[in-house]
């Protein structure tokens, strides 16, 4: 008989999962829950901040004019490819069309239920074995709730959508704007105003770029290290430290001594990871950006039945969400053989402990960054899959090398 499974999440990497599990009807029987009306999680685009017009948050984290950071030759899915005639840097339509393709091309629509919020899931025991009760509810009937039964859960609700925002002493007094990244939209609302941009990460290089082209001013404030050195930033940019604290209504006062008199603050600080709808006996804990205990970063270790595809930041996406699915099944169907549970947290500990080791905040517990490149070729073996092409892999760093060197430029190079 078919193991049923649930899959929340109709974004990248739940549309990926998807195709997997209804590629082999005889094994899998998937059910996607998705809560909003289309494919693509982060890459739909809305005009609407805060809450959509169901009255919950707005969960992509799009912007109008986003182009891809990274080349469409190491974003694609190895089995359907990017339109050749597209350059290499994509826009956000771009990538929605190809997403909306790839659940056409496979047929992925006749298993989503769209509008179609998950409320709770828990597992319960039957028969000796676990299984999951996944409650959800329709967006535009909330209080009418239904429960079904699954043999596994695969999470896949992104990873960008609840915005983290860090404390800073004083910012109850300042009477300018404050947004997220999250809430960003478009440049215009900061035509000849002074602004302050926190964090210089991909988002908050990418909104500097943005905003500095109608802004008077834009500081950006970090703490980047030395391969994420900025460079060639526009000239009405400079760089400070961190901030320090914000003094009175508009002055903004850095580490490095510098102060600021700013209009307006967008903090690109990143996001929480947010798994509202798991039970406690699901054994997941999230504390400070980290997730655990996941094995590999995919596997419940207390219920190997669930897995969560795409929480690891700073890393290639759709690639890496094929070789993370290919495991998780083989998880499923038995076709993998998993350590001992309590191998498996000694492996989740050891991983934690490295990256503190490295210098490494704890929220950095799920990034791939150039220290972890080995975990591509790993997984890709323990999985029993082909690896990410050599190719695709120095393709993307080549790129992301290119986005604080050159962040202006860097995307007509090709």
């Amino acid at each position: 008989m078919a193991l049923r499974v649930a899959v929340i999440g109709a974004g990248a990497s739940g549309l990926c999962a998807a195709r997997y599990l209804s590629a082999d009807p005889a094994r899998y029987l998937p059910t996607v829950y998705e809560q909003t009306a289309a494919v693509g999680g982060t890459w739909v685009y809305t005009d609407r901040t805060g809450k959509d017009e169901h009255g919950l948050p707005v969960h992509a984290s799009m912007y109008k004019n986003l182009r891809t950071n990274i080349p469409k030759e190491s974003m694609a899915f190895s089995d359907f490819p990017f339109d050749n005639s597209l350059q290499s840097y994509l826009t956000r339509q771009e990538v929605l069309q190809y997403l909306q393709d790839y659940a056409a091309h496979f047929g992925l629509y006749q298993c989503i239920q769209f509008l179609t919020r998950v409320d709770a899931v828990k597992p319960v025991h039957v028969h000796g074995g676990v299984k999951w009760k996944v409650t959800t509810s329709k967006v535009t009937d909330p209080d009418k709730q239904n429960t079904e039964q699954f043999d596994g859960v695969i999470v896949s609700n992104g990873r960008y959508s609840v915005p983290f925002v860090p404390t800073i002493p004083g910012t109850d007094q300042f009477q300018g704007r404050i947004l997220h990244s999250h809430d960003y939209r478009v440049p215009e609302p900061f035509r000849g105003r002074n602004v302050l941009i926190i964090g210089a990460s991909y988002s908050g290089v990418d909104l500097c770029v943005q905003i500095a082209a109608e802004a008077k001013r834009v500081v950006i404030s970090h703490s980047n290290p030395p391969n994420m050195a900025l460079r060639m930033l526009p000239p009405n940019v400079r760089q400070a430290a961190r901030v320090e604290n914000i003094m009175g209504p508009n002055i903004v006062r850095f580490q490095d001594g510098q102060e600021f008199q700013a209009d307006d603050i967008v903090y690109c600080t990143g996001y929480r990871l947010s798994f509202p709808f798991l039970n406690t006996e699901c054994g997941i804990t999230v504390q400070r950006g980290r997730a655990f205990p996941l094995y590999k970063h995919i596997i419940n270790t207390a219920h190997p039945s669930m897995s969560f595809i795409g929480i690891l930041h700073n890393s290639l996406t759709f690639p890496l969400f094929e070789v993370q699915v290919k495991f998780a099944l083989g998880v499923l169907d038995g076709g993998l053989s998993l350590p001992s549970k309590a191998t498996m947290d000694e492996d989740v500990d050891e991983d934690f402990k490295d990256r503190s080791e490295a210098g490494l905040p704890p929220h950095h517990a799920h990034t791939i960054s150039f220290l972890y490149l080995h975990y591509y070729t790993e997984l890709a073996k323990a999985a029993n899959c082909r690896p990410i092409p050599h190719t695709c892999l120095s393709t993307a760093l080549d790129s992301i090398t290119s986005t604080f060197a050159d962040p202006v430029n860097y995307r007509n190079a090709t």
